[in-house]
This record gives C-alpha cells, sequence and structure tokens, in this order.
C-alpha cells in the first residue's frame, strides 16, 4: 500500500480511527480488487482515498467486514494467547435452571416424559436425546452441572464462536445419549447435562492438540492440552455413580467436531455463522420439547 498525506488522485475519502485500522481496511479493500490510498493529515486524521466509482462498493464492503468481524462485548481475553471466555454461557445456565425448575414444580412429569430412555429411542422417540441434556436427577447434580458446564462451555463458546461452539457442545450432549442408546438399546435410562459438559473438554482438547506455532510448540502445547483433557475427563467423567458411556461418547463426539471445525475456525467466528448456529441451537431445543409435549399431552 502506499502512504501518503494527501491523496491527489482519488476524489473519495473514507475516515478511519487509527493507522491499524486504515491498514486493516486497506488490505481488505484490495483482496476485493480496490486499491486505496492510505492518507493521513492533522485536520481528519487517518482515513482512505478511494476512486469515486468504487466508493459505495468500498464502504459495502468495509460494512460487511465490520459485521463478520464484530467483538462482542461479552467475549474477553482471559490469556496473552488470546483465549476468550464467552459470558453469553450464563444463558444456557439459565435455560438449564428454567428447566430444573419446571422438574420440581411442574404438574406433570416432565423427568419420565424427557428423559434418556435406550428402549424409547429404539422405537422411534429420537427426540429424548436432547431433551435429557436439559434435565437433573436433584439439585447436587442440576448445581455441578451448571457451575462446571457454564465455566467449560463459555471457553469453548469463546474460541469456536457464540453459536457455534454452544450448537457443537449441544451436539455432543446428543452423541453422549446416542453412545447409550447405541451400547444399551435393550435397556437404559439417564439424564442431565453431563455428557454435554464432556463435550466441551474434548472441543477444547481438539484446540490444544491442533494449534497453529512452531512444530516444537505445537508438540508441546498439544500434550499439553491432552493431559489437561485426560485429567479433566478422568477428573468429572469417570465418577461411578455418574453414566460413564454417556460422558464418554461427549468427549469422543466433542473432539470429533472440535477437529472438524478447526481448519474452518476463522470462519466459526463470523456473525452471520453464528447466528444461523444459534439459531439451529434453538430449533434443537424447541422442538424435541414441543414432540414431548405433544406426545405425552403436557400442556
Amino acid at each position: 500500500m502506499i502512504l501518503t498525506t494527501v491523496a491527489e488522485i482519488m476524489t473519495n475519502r473514507i475516515p478511519a480511527r487509527s493507522r491499524r485500522q486504515a491498514m486493516d481496511w486497506s488490505l481488505v479493500l484490495a483482496s476485493q480488487g480496490i486499491e486505496p490510498v492510505i492518507d493521513m493529515s492533522e485536520e481528519s486524521g487517518w482515513g482512505l482515498a478511494v476512486p469515486e466509482q468504487d466508493y459505495d462498493r468500498a464502504l459495502n464492503i468495509l460494512e460487511q467486514y465490520r459485521l463478520e468481524n464484530r467483538r462482542w462485548p461479552w467475549r474477553q481475553k482471559i490469556s496473552p494467547r488470546g483465549v476468550l471466555f464467552d459470558w453469553a454461557a450464563l444463558g444456557w445456565v439459565a435455560l438449564v435452571a428454567i428447566f430444573y425448575w419446571l422438574q420440581t414444580h411442574a404438574a406433570h412429569d416432565i423427568t419420565r416424559a424427557g428423559m434418556m430412555d435406550a428402549i424409547a429411542v429404539s422405537d422411534g422417540e429420537w427426540w429424548r436425546l436432547f431433551t435429557a441434556i436439559w434435565l437433573h436427577a436433584d439439585l447436587g447434580h442440576f448445581s455441578t452441572n451448571a457451575s462446571i458446564g457454564f465455566f467449560l462451555l463459555a471457553l469453548t463458546m469463546g474460541n469456536f464462536g457464540t453459536g457455534v461452539g454452544l450448537l457443537s457442545a449441544y451436539l455432543a450432549g446428543a452423541g453422549g445419549n446416542i453412545a447409550d442408546w447405541v451400547l444399551f438399546s435393550q435397556g437404559h435410562r439417564s439424564l442431565g447435562a453431563s455428557g454435554m459438559v464432556m463435550g466441551c473438554v474434548g472441543l477444547l482438547t481438539s484446540q490444544a492438540l491442533f494449534t497453529n506455532g512452531r512444530r516444537s510448540d505445537r508438540l508441546k502445547f498439544g500434550l499439553g492440552g491432552l493431559a489437561a483433557g485426560a485429567m479433566l475427563f478422568a477428573l468429572f467423567g469417570l465418577d461411578p455413580n455418574a453414566d460413564v458411556i454417556a460422558h464418554l461418547g461427549g468427549f469422543v463426539t466433542g473432539l470429533a467436531l472440535g477437529i472438524v471445525l478447526l481448519p474452518v475456525r476463522r470462519g466459526t467466528q463470523k456473525s452471520v455463522v453464528n447466528l444461523f448456529a444459534g439459531a439451529t441451537f434453538c430449533i434443537l431445543v424447541v422442538w424435541p420439547w414441543w414432540l414431548v409435549f405433544s406426545k405425552a399431552a403436557i400442556f
């Protein structure tokens, strides 16, 4: 790019907040076939001068770039490596709390109607793979999953995108229930969000295993991430009183989803992608529960 103080040829100017923003924007426009000139003056500060015939298109390109790279205020960096903590995970905790309140206060038994039941799933009630994630056996079960799940889900959403991370963890939780269904198709019942929590561990482990950088750093960081993931799984997933198969299924599903997502991780941070993923998550919450209510006549 050309650094100049006077736009001699260009006729339209796009103001920028700083030199860095002007440089970033110039690269964005250049990638779209528009050659801007970086302009600096004491009166108007930094900016880009673009050909008059490209001015409107340049504004549209930069607006799209801004939308796709918007930094949401609830996503905060918590380490020099750029690890993000997404406070929007509190919304998931609130939703889990609502379902626990319904379990304990609703006139109808939504626990029996929505819990994971391998025989019922084999009979066509696939929605239990999802609805069981929102149900818990008691206050201690709910509190453990909500507290640990919040922290791990916030990291997952921060590093894979708010909507993408949430949807991926939710699918991993369903993957844990699928593991139960496949291995115990003749009879197994369970409930809880622990498969989803272990899915977050798998997703975060995949990030550590396939990080960028020098080979020695990748190996060190990858082994450290794998050890941390294994430790978390052993600590929270191997409780003899818990559903170990669902935990393992959630972890493996999360690991697989993370490996699939990592090559396109920059794309998963785009607003439009996260909005679509968030909408898909909402559908996979509402639709299964609508089927529970309609099939069990719970209204």
